[in-house]
């Protein structure tokens, strides 16, 4: 049953024409054709049905975008969990590998159908095309296990192996199972956590349903149905969801004909998979009661009046006007904010003019905006105001956090070597199980020297991590309880107390040390930031905050921003530079690549346009005259801002008034470089930013050799880019390509060979001649280069086939597919950067690594291409950073004297030691300094 009808969350139920379409409902069967819908208002609509009417409601469109905007919409403006959206079990049409999270909705959906409360469910053409099993069809194969009842172990691991399981030591996602001891842990199809069984011989004790991460229980449950997994070939698939529903459930459809036209693509790509067109026309023709929004005015049986939201274009003084004549003609206003933050930026913006409206400020995302003429009342949307980019919500993920112990051990390969805490190394040997009090007990095993052996409960898992140190080296393995590993400990303390003594003195200095103090934000800056296109994640502004907390201080600032590749650090950036030209002062952007300055310089062009805000480039393709100008330009206090490479830390380059330096991925410079910056800091703010930062620098940062602050959040709804190691072969590169441009989308080609790139490059256009290619890279006339890079930014061609040279931060929403050639040639750092250039928007992207057979590569090559083919998910940056740091080893990192003792007792237990070493120099030497400091902020955790 729905819950009660609550007239004042109500949207049109006053309308006549509201009131009209509720009265055709209310007959036996009635398919009604309607229009005039606009912005959100089919998702309101839908909403008022949904209450009024007491029906389940299927809603399907053609496009899966669109779906998932409406779907957003109704999941923002309901009660919870009464909104199911019903995906397609593939990533993309011509696949045929199974997306898990899909398939566990999908399963989740068919189960609800199944009940007693009605829903709202929404899907679009490929996924109501794919089809689904009958209810009950796959009873005879489902595996049913109660509490307090008796099975065989034996009988349950081959059943869930005949319905395609995969059998592992800690289950992570759907289809996996695991046999521990008495205890089964499951991950079905039909929950959205795991499911642990305990055993008290044959006889089942417990189920409950546990946490995948932290292993918590978090409800006990009487039984369990395990089906077949989607992708086992005894999973009987025949039917459409459309059949599952009951005749009472209401059918919404928008854009029919599309939905028709992609429906009968499916089936004539994989029949067996997907429904024919004349079986759905059958199914929808047969349904009681159908809403079709139709596309012409004149076919529709009720003309709604809904019209869009204006485009203001961020010019207040229009909207301003267009809220008081609204208001004056009698409409109410209403305004949909995203957060309490945009709506206080909105409040003092909108202060300026003397308004004599009221407006109600709703704190929920909205799609789009809509004047609604039958109600005589404006919802306008923050985001169409300010020009922001709205995403829609995903469904929620099972997690794999990669901070969990757990997660880990399931990595580990019995042989490789572990850290413990208080006992040091030794070797991983697998899970045992030994007999404590009568009882059987999993543990991890781990062997040490002289034949020792120590048993660790799973719930100690946080006492224990991989060795870190160079690949191959074998750490030496003591005895248990000889006293060598406090030794070992003890000994690289008192060396790396010197270290970070060095390090806080400079911290100290800097602390010490006055700088300029900016003021509080004026109204221009909190403009600028309700302008910026896409929502805030928490860390961006909490990062935000940080910058400015330092900047209003007496000290100088010297903070790194740590993000993943496109987790929005340039953002930060562009709001510290705004804040410090506000307040009269230069910035300088020092970054490592031509096309970088190039990239940030756009970016500054569309952020600033409607600021008076002067900013250039400086680079390698500047001629002389303009250079000679842009160093004028600087020194007379004419140029506010200036992007550039090393050329701009020339001692030749001066400037009437610097007050910030912004150094994009600072380990890329040079040691000369380095040191020009290290010699700046004393005097001006520095703000570094980093994709991938390497473990020297953020153990400066752990320790405050410099402050920190971490992004890990991505954007709303991206998702991990879809990675595949490829060889070269045609037809694979041929399918890819034309796949991304169906859709839309542009593409990266990376062949970093110069001297036969021209001859590849005709390879690739008689491969896809109906495809647009032109080539970019280093060697090139400056001018031609930053032409064609503009010209793939504004979607003006649709490969671009380049260089390394698309390494670092250029930014193209569009592109969602890149192939790596002889990706096995690249470093890990490279190779996650060059696959961050995708996947910057809510669609999938895809990353393919080109290389030859990997029983050809070397160990090295073998190793980064693995990793960074078993590192895909948002935020594992840091992961690639640590593997990197085992194979190559750390003496370039960290010196050859501190590399030697992190290869003696493994990064974590090093990274630990350095801390405690800080720690102790706050409470004694620099006790004075660090008075006002809690101990947590330095400590490891």
């Amino acid at each position: 049953m729905n819950k009660e009808f609550n007239p004042s969350k109500a949207n049109f139920h006053r309308s006549l024409k509201f009131q009209k379409l509720e009265s055709l409902l209310s007959k036996s069967k009635i398919s009604v054709d309607i229009n005039g819908l606009h912005g959100s208002s089919l998702s309101l609509l839908i909403i008022d049905l949904f209450y009024k009417t007491n029906k389940s409601i299927m809603f399907l469109c053609d496009d899966e975008s669109e779906a998932m905007y409406i779907y957003s919409d109704l999941v923002d403006h309901t009660h919870n969990k009464e909104c199911l959206y019903f995906p397609s079990s593939y990533n993309k049409l011509k696949s045929h590998s199974i997306n898990k999270d899909n398939a566990l909705q999908r399963e989740k959906v068919c189960e609800s159908i199944e009940g007693d409360n009605n829903r709202i469910y929404v899907s679009y053409a490929n996924g109501i095309a794919e089809k689904v099993s009958k209810q009950n069809s796959n009873n005879e194969n489902t595996i049913e296990i109660k509490c307090k009842e008796e099975y065989y172990f034996s009988e349950i691991n081959e059943k869930l192996f005949k319905i395609d399981y995969q059998k592992c030591d800690f289950v992570q996602s759907p289809g996996d199972f695991a046999l521990r001891g008495r205890i089964l842990d499951i991950f079905t199809f039909s929950n959205e956590n795991p499911i642990r069984i305990q055993f008290d011989d044959n006889n089942v004790e417990s189920i409950r349903e546990f946490d995948v991460n932290t292993q918590f229980s978090i409800k006990e449950l009487k039984e369990i149905k395990i089906k077949p997994s989607p992708t086992s070939s005894i999973t009987v698939k025949d039917d459409c969801l459309l059949n599952l529903f009951n005749k009472e459930t209401l059918i919404i459809t928008k854009s029919l004909n599309t939905i028709k036209d992609m429906i009968d693509n499916c089936h004539k790509f994989d029949s067996s998979n997907y429904i024919e067109l004349n079986e759905f026309n059958n199914i929808i023709t047969n349904k009681d009661y159908l809403i079709n929004v139709c596309e012409t005015h004149s076919d529709a049986d009720i003309k709604f009046n809904k019209i869009p939201q204006p485009s203001f274009n961020k010019n207040f003084d229009l909207l301003n006007k267009n809220l008081l004549k609204y208001f004056s003609d009698g409409f109410k206003i209403n305004i949909y904010f995203n957060s309490v933050e945009q709506s206080l930026r909105f409040d003092q913006i909108i202060a300026k003019f003397e308004n004599k409206y009221e407006y109600k400020k709703i704190i929920k995302p909205l799609y789009k905006g809509f004047i609604d003429k039958d109600e005589k009342k404006l919802r306008y949307t923050d985001h169409e105001i300010f020009n922001r980019f709205h995403s829609f919500k995903l469904q929620k993920r099972f997690s794999k956090s990669k901070k969990v112990k757990i997660a880990e051990i399931n990595k580990l390969n019995i042989g490789d070597y572990v850290t413990h805490i208080d006992h040091g190394i030794g070797i991983f040997k697998g899970l045992s199980k030994i007999d404590v009090n009568g009882k059987n007990q999993e543990v991890i095993r781990l062997d040490y020297g002289e034949r020792d052996t120590l048993y660790l409960s799973i719930h100690l898992f946080h006492k224990i991590s991989k060795f870190n140190g160079k690949d191959g080296a074998k750490p030496r393995i003591y005895k248990l309880g000889s006293g060598a590993w406090e030794k070992l400990k003890s000994k690289a303390k008192s060396k790396v107390k010197k270290l970070a003594f060095d390090l806080i003195k400079a911290y100290a200095k800097r602390k010490l040390s006055h700088g300029y103090v900016y003021k509080p934000d004026s109204s221009l800056q909190l403009e600028l930031e309700a302008n910026f296109l896409y929502v805030e994640t928490e860390d961006q502004l909490k990062a935000s905050n940080d910058v400015k907390n330092d900047m209003h201080s007496p000290y100088p600032m010297d903070r790194l921003i740590c993000g993943d590749v496109g987790f929005g650090k340039t953002e930060i950036a562009i709001r510290a530079a705004f804040k410090a030209v506000d307040n009269g002062k230069q910035v300088v952007i020092l970054v490592p690549t031509t096309i970088l300055a190039f990239q940030h310089y756009k970016t500054l062009s569309k952020r600033f346009k409607d600021f008076a805000v002067s900013f250039d480039y400086l680079n390698r393709f500047k001629s002389t005259k303009e250079r000679n100008k842009i160093i004028d330009d600087l020194k007379n206090g004419r140029l506010d801002i200036i992007v550039g490479t090393h050329q701009i830390m020339n001692d030749k380059i001066t400037y009437k008034n610097l007050g910030l330096l912004i150094v994009d991925e600072e380990q890329k410079f040079g040691v000369n470089i380095k040191e020009k910056i290290r010699s700046l800091k004393e005097n001006i703010d520095v703000l570094t930013l980093t994709a991938t930062p390497i473990p020297r620098t953020l153990q400066y940062s752990l320790m405050s050799a410099r402050d920190l602050s971490i992004i890990n959040t991505p954007p709303p709804n991206r998702v991990p880019i879809s990675s595949e190691v490829i060889r070269f072969e045609n037809s694979i590169i041929s399918d890819a390509i034309q796949y991304e441009l169906q859709r839309g989308g542009q593409i990266f080609f990376v062949h970093n060979r110069v001297n036969n790139i021209e001859e590849f490059g005709n390879w690739l256009r008689d491969l896809v001649p109906n495809a647009s290619i032109k080539i970019g890279h280093g060697k090139m006339e400056g001018k031609k280069l930053e032409k064609i890079m503009l010209e793939f930014i504004n979607n003006e061609f649709d490969i671009l086939l380049s260089t390394t040279i698309i390494e670092s931060g250029l930014d193209v929403p569009n592109a969602n597919t890149i192939f790596i050639n002889n990706a096995h040639n690249f470093g890990l750092s490279d190779l996650h950067q060059m696959r961050g250039r995708v996947g910057r928007s809510n669609k999938n992207a895809f990353c393919y690594f080109i290389t030859p057979p990997i029983s050809s590569l070397t160990n090295d090559a073998k190793k980064r291409i693995s990793t960074i083919s078993q590192y895909t998910d948002l935020g594992s940056g840091f992961n690639i950073s640590m593997r990197d740091l085992e194979i190559r080893g750390a003496g370039d990192i960290l010196g050859g004297e501190q590399s030697g003792f992190m290869n003696d007792i493994g990064f974590e237990t090093y990274h630990k030691i350095l801390n405690e070493a800080v720690e102790e120099l706050k409470q004694k030497e620099f006790k004075s300094l660090f008075k006002n400091e809690p101990k947590s902020l330095t400590t490891n955790k």
